[in-house]
């Protein structure tokens, strides 16, 4: 039976050493780290997400500060309020719930909120020091994968790699991560060719293609570390609605590990939201010019170093 990978338990961990990381700030005297968090129009699902991370935010001690936005809100308008946020120095991350209006472009808004204040990791320059292995601050969904497989692999060096997905968000990002580690990567996409043969040699898979129950057992060899960062929702014979992954879970118990979904990749991501936010808040205070070598303080991986199982 494949080790189900608990990214509840493991996002636990982050969250109790963020917090950690907020009451020592708080007891040098220093304020609390702020995250503002912006949302322009009604989408439900946007609105469900921002309150989770308004109430994760409390959790651990971050201050937030919450910016709702009719959904005609010209651009220049967004962008003035990010101004704003970016000289607010009680502010240290931004974050923009997205998807935006259709009348606003998503790019320039993103890149018109500081580097330094961009806890999502989405910036140019925040991409651009991720690809060139130089710091800053790494996208949360990439970051809390990385954490997931060196809960169970802490040693990456030499392995065979596979990310099924080229997004920005995550596909990308993955890839470096994983480049930096010493593994052996391949990226895959829809154009990919004899996917099911690259996947068999894979030690370590990252799905995250959006496509529904995609990976199956017989491409996933013995041993392998599989990451489900697909999450569809299935209506079953019964006529019941379930939420299936990218990877078929119950074919793959041959797998020496693997992220269930729900429950896997989904809360290390706003964990690492938090954690990225107490590290821009840092960042802020010392008045870093460089954000340092690699991202192995955002957060601190040696947590899971000694390749300790996660909770079952």
């Amino acid at each position: 039976m494949a080790q189900i990978i608990d990214g509840r338990a493991i996002a636990r961990q982050l969250d109790e050493r963020t917090t950690a990381e907020v009451d020592a700030m708080l007891a040098a005297g220093h304020p609390a780290p702020g995250l503002a968090v912006v949302l322009v129009g009604e989408d439900g699902a946007s609105q469900v997400y921002v309150r989770r991370k308004i109430k994760a935010c409390e959790k651990v001690g971050i201050r937030s500060m919450e910016h709702r936005l009719p959904a005609g809100t010209p651009q220049a308008d967004l962008c003035a309020l990010i101004k704003r946020l970016n000289n607010d120095d009680s502010v240290h991350g931004i974050l923009v719930q997205v998807p935006l209006p259709e009348q606003i472009d998503t790019r320039a808004v993103l890149r018109s909120i500081s580097p330094d204040k961009d806890v999502d990791g989405f910036h140019p320059v925040n991409v651009g020091r991720l690809t060139t292995g130089v710091g800053g601050i790494v996208p949360c969904t990439p970051l809390g994968i990385m954490l997931l497989i060196e809960s169970v692999l802490p040693d990456l060096k030499g392995k065979d790699a596979v990310v099924i997905g080229k997004s920005n968000i995550v596909g990308k990002p993955v890839a470096n991560l994983l480049l930096d580690e010493e593994a052996t990567v391949t990226v895959a996409h829809i154009y990919t060719e004899n996917l099911s043969d690259i996947c068999r040699k894979a030690d370590v898979i990252v799905a995250a293609a959006g496509a529904p129950e995609l990976v199956r057992g017989w491409w996933v060899k013995p041993g392998a570390v599989l990451i489900d960062v697909g999450i569809t929702r299935k209506l079953g014979e019964d006529g019941k609605e379930t939420l299936v992954g990218d990877i078929a879970f119950n074919e793959v118990q041959h797998a020496a590990a693997v992220t269930p979904v729900p429950g896997g990749v989904g809360p290390m991501t706003i964990a690492c939201l938090l954690s990225n936010t107490v590290k821009a808040a840092r960042n802020l205070l010392e008045g870093a010019d460089d954000p340092g070598d690699d991202y192995a303080d955002a957060p601190d991986r040696s947590m899971y170093a000694k390749g300790q199982p996660a909770e079952a």
